[in-house]
């Protein structure tokens, strides 16, 4: 069965920007679940690194590939039970029973938006979601990376609701869980913020659900950086399975959308036109992030023994190819530069550690194009989302296939 990644499974992926999460408390700002996987994910990431590090290659394959699709059923299963609060869901959770029948329930809302995907992909889904228990390395990767980032989210809102009787329940509950999960490698590192090189890389991640994107357009919903970089990892994921990407270049297109917009922690959101000023412009932008993610990121990585999560993050960055939106391959320790036809053709092996810059492009054009329609639909009108929506598809009109992926038709059935 061919796989063709379909509208409604893209747009499902979005309504995570609708989501709200803590909605019974008092918010210094709108906490969303799109955001809340992005951190979940880039902490997973952190934690399938270090504790790979002694794996020979297809354990550490295997467990990055667990990692990643355990992370998008959770958020798929999540986006169907929608609100329901986390003590309510344990207890049912706890009754093998009443958890089957919801489960059912969630797979049969799902399955008219994922079957597009193959009958492997449903599969592969139930057995996950009907194993409730949290055994093995990447389900415990994921509960911890789960629980890190709705802890990171829980501090934020806890100064300003010191009246709610729930919590000192709610934080200790989570310490408790957070310790039982400690034999992890990484974990203690993520818990001391202030002390280690992980605690303030994994915080400082965070940080992007502050950054909103299309700052001078109102949009509803908004949506900020950080769980844009999730949207178009999620993206990547599906794409690489309708194009047959291998297990390795699956696993890169997802973690380099992940991380993508990384270095806006350091220059803010800038948008096109400005990059686009001029290449003399284009060229001072990209000379300052290079120069800024050495000095905050990638150095105090490496100094703090983390030398392995800075190469990596340099290789879905595109660093040494020039952008993060360029194909690359490793051969014999060497990073190459390849064109997308290069990479159908006769680069996709594990053993080259292929990444698809092109289609990275094209996920991160689709999640935009996806913000200004969905915004459109919405009642907002803004001249500055029509353009951008003309843009894209005129980018696309005298190329239809990118990368594998049959961008310009997928774009007209948003018409």
């Amino acid at each position: 069965m061919s796989v063709i990644v379909r509208k409604s499974l893209l747009e499902l992926i979005f309504t995570g920007a609708f989501m709200k999460r803590w909605n019974d408390k008092l918010r210094p700002m709108e906490l969303v679940e799109v955001d809340k996987q992005a951190h979940k994910m880039l902490v997973a990431w952190l934690l399938f690194v270090i504790n790979s590090r002694d794996m020979d290659v297809a354990r550490r394959r295997a467990l990055g590939e667990a990692v990643v699709e355990g992370g998008l059923f959770d958020y798929l299963y999540r986006l169907v039970i929608t609100d329901i609060k986390p003590p309510v869901f344990y207890k049912i959770k706890e009754n093998r029973e009443d958890y089957r029948k919801l489960t059912e329930w969630v797979l049969s809302e799902l399955t008219p938006r994922i079957s597009p995907l193959g009958p492997e992909f449903r599969e592969r889904m139930t057995a996950y979601l009907m194993e409730p228990e949290d055994k093995g390395l990447a389900r415990r990767i994921l509960q911890a990376s789960h629980l890190y980032a709705s802890y990171s989210e829980f501090k934020l809102l806890k100064a300003i609701n010191e009246m709610d009787h729930e919590l000192t329940g709610i934080e200790q509950s989570f310490l408790d869980r957070l310790g039982a999960l400690s034999d992890i490698r990484g974990v203690s590192d993520l818990l001391d913020e202030e002390g280690t090189v992980l605690g303030k890389f994994a915080r400082m991640c965070g940080r992007l659900r502050f950054q909103k994107r299309w700052s001078q357009t109102p949009r509803v919903p908004e949506t900020s950086v950080l769980g844009h970089m999730y949207i178009v990892a999620a993206y990547s994921w599906f794409f690489s399975i309708e194009v047959g990407a291998c297990r390795a270049r699956m696993q890169n297109n997802f973690f380099s959308g992940l991380v993508h917009d990384l270095p806006e922690l350091l220059t803010r959101d800038i948008i096109s036109p400005v990059k686009g000023a001029s290449p003399e412009m284009a060229d001072l932008i990209r000379d300052y992030e290079l120069r800024e993610l050495e000095r905050v990121v990638l150095k105090p990585l490496r100094d703090g023994g983390y030398e392995d999560i800075a190469g990596r993050m340099a290789y879905f960055l595109g660093l040494e190819v020039g952008s993060e939106f360029k194909s690359s391959i490793q051969r014999d320790g060497c990073i190459e530069e390849v064109t997308s036809a290069q990479l159908a053709a006769n680069c996709n092996h594990d053993s080259l550690d292929p990444k698809d810059g092109e289609l990275l492009k094209v996920c991160d054009s689709l999640a935009a194009y996806i913000e200004a329609h969905t915004a459109l639909r919405n009642g907002i009108s803004s001249d500055q989302l029509h353009q951008a929506l003309y843009r894209i598809r005129q980018r696309y009109h005298d190329n239809p296939t990118v990368a594998g992926v049959q961008i310009s038709a997928l774009l007209a059935d948003f018409d």
